[in-house]
């Protein structure tokens, strides 16, 4: 697969989203970026709009639990194929989104998910 979003703006697709409180990436994620993930890890992944459902009752705890695991995901995938970091992770993830909250942290964390799961992505068209 030929990947051709290898460089998205992270922060702002993370300020989007915070401000729309996560409905953004149910439209975001239904054009292609779930199809991508899943090409990356090798694996198919809940879909994002079934965790942002099961979200709602546990205030988007469970969203955030569904993301921070995709992140290591990424995390492990990109160090196994050697590629440079900083990485996005579990910690990453959870860490901005819940402490950093006033700060711009899910900005943050989304910005470091985009660059990782880009740096992947990049490998993998040089290697295809």
């Amino acid at each position: 697969m030929k990947y051709k979003n290898t460089n998205r703006p992270g922060f702002l697709l993370g300020l989007i989203d915070f401000f729309t409180a996560g409905l953004f990436f149910l439209v975001y994620m239904r054009r292609g970026l779930q199809d991508e993930i899943e090409s990356v890890l090798g694996h198919k992944v809940m879909p994002y709009w079934k965790a942002y459902l099961l979200g709602i009752p546990t205030l988007f705890i469970y969203t955030l639990v569904w993301m921070a695991r995709i992140s290591e995901e990424l995390k492990v995938k990109a160090e196994a194929m050697g590629i440079p970091g900083p990485h996005t992770s579990w910690w990453h993830m959870f860490g901005w989104n819940v402490f950093g909250l006033l700060l711009m942290g899910p900005a943050v964390a989304t910005y470091r998910f985009f660059r990782t799961l880009g740096k992947i992505e990049k490998e993998l068209n040089e290697k295809s």
